[in-house]
């Protein structure tokens, strides 16, 4: 514990004040701050520790498995004559362009047009999708017939929830305008360098990927590790997205509970130096128990009322779920910047706040995640469509995977742009429920709330 008693967190008598009483708006900014730790079990700590070691052990193995991989590329490709780099290579890499240029035009336009925004979200992304899925179906490959009915179905069941929570749009505008309001510019460069960042990852990667294709005559070899530098891929770029949710929920909290304007660099080192741990974790929980939980409200809306049988497997699922998504929910990553929480018991606390003050429901049918998610899906669907297109024109044979590496590649940079909006409308949404009286709060939750006690009489 004494490597961290430089961590700039809220004490736990700070944890009270706030909860008690309203602090008025301040000029001061963070520079430093002592530091006092809310009480962490010993076993805590050490899957933290664990985590955070096993996230930086698996950064050196992947790096070192890319570089043989670049390496063996350069000198055995020429010998490989099932492999064109010059066909394989350029439509990846233009996707990784592609996405990053998608991922701030539409950070930008979020900021600029809130309310078009997730209207556009909603309503492009399943077209996009449906464009996907006839490129997939063009391509005429098993793999790619079964990926293709996939996106077709994907797409009609986000037409059908965009048509369903039609009438939630304009406080979902409310909600997010009013969360990402006067960003300071140190965040929106901290972004804009995360984005960076991402790109470079997913262009290393890439290498390697053209590296394993290179493999003569070790197809097993070949996949498996295409599927390991996937898998790191996926990881990597949530905890990276989630680092920007911990670190900017922190700053948007700090302003909003008490007024101070916290210095970026200061978040962020923070982060990077204490939370890896919690934020891995984190990365691994939220989109298990999120699909899980889709899952669950899915099979109740399609048969949950169909039969006895169905009914009870439905109470179940949703039972599960509710259990699940107390214990690992994104508002977590909140708690987790601010009081150096477990992401667990930050969880579990964000969630018994929301049921205190009667938020569960509100929450429940908040649209900024959908909202992220579908533009993380349109960016992908997008950059799939670049690269499949060029690979059907220059090498069909490239078409598929092609097309699937850079969908991963496009959402996941979409989703990182993303991240900052999340992380206001967390941080906006776990400040309003520990102080609901607070000046720093407008009428937008309130106001609806009792639409929604109208709606339920």
């Amino acid at each position: 514990m004494a490597s961290l008693k430089n961590f700039n967190v809220i004490t736990v008598k700070d944890e009270e004040r706030i909860h008690q009483k309203d602090m008025h708006p301040s000029s001061n900014s963070i520079k430093a701050q002592d530091s006092t730790f809310l009480n962490t079990t010993l076993v805590g700590n050490i899957v933290r520790n664990v985590f955070k070691v096993l996230f930086y052990v698996h950064l050196l193995l992947i790096s070192l498995l890319v570089i043989s991989l670049i390496i063996y590329g350069l000198i055995f490709s020429s010998h490989n004559h099932n492999f064109q780099p010059m066909k394989f290579y350029p439509p990846l890499i233009t996707s990784i362009a592609c996405a990053g240029v998608l991922g701030f035009i539409w950070q930008w336009f979020t900021f600029k047009n809130t309310k078009n925004a997730i209207k556009v979200a909603f309503w492009i992304s399943p077209l996009l999708t449906c464009s996907m899925a006839i490129m997939f179906v063009y391509i005429e490959s098993p793999i790619s017939l079964a990926i293709g009915v996939i996106a077709l179905i994907s797409s009609l069941i986000q037409s059908l929830y965009g048509c369903w929570v039609n009438h939630r749009f304009e406080y979902a505008k409310n909600i997010l305008s009013t969360s990402i309001v006067d960003p300071p510019l140190k965040i929106m460069r901290f972004t804009f360098s995360t984005i960076f960042i991402g790109m470079f990852y997913c262009f290393f990667l890439v290498l390697g990927i053209g590296g394993a294709r290179s493999i003569e005559n070790k197809t097993k070899f070949t996949s498996f590790f295409i599927l390991v530098i996937l898998m790191s891929l996926i990881w990597t770029m949530q905890i990276l997205k989630n680092v920007i949710q911990v670190t900017i929920s922190r700053i948007k909290y700090m302003n909003l509970g008490n007024g101070i304007i916290m210095d970026t660099s200061i978040a962020l080192h923070d982060t990077i130096k204490y939370l890896i741990g919690s934020v891995s974790i984190g990365s691994i929980l939220v989109p298990i128990i999120s699909t899980f939980r889709g899952f669950a409200r899915s099979t109740k809306l399609v048969g949950g009322d169909i039969d006895e049988f169905m009914f009870s497997c439905v109470s179940c699922y949703m039972g599960i779920a509710s259990i699940l998504v107390s214990c690992g929910n994104r508002w977590g990553f909140v708690h987790v910047g601010v009081y150096n929480k477990g992401f667990v018991q930050a969880s579990k606390d964000t969630w018994d706040i929301f049921n205190r003050v009667g938020l569960e429901q509100l929450i429940d049918l908040d649209l900024t995640g959908s909202f992220c998610f579908l533009s993380g899906v349109g960016g992908g669907a997008v950059c799939s469509l670049v690269s499949g297109i060029w690979s059907i024109v220059l090498h069909r044979n490239y078409a598929t995977q092609l097309a699937i590496y850079a969908f991963l590649i496009g959402y996941f940079m979409v989703r990182l742009a993303m991240a900052w909006p999340q992380a206001c409308v967390s941080a906006y949404y776990v400040a309003y429920a520990e102080n609901p009286q607070s000046t720093h709060f407008d009428s937008t939750i309130p106001i609806r709330l009792e639409q929604l006690q109208r709606s339920q009489i």
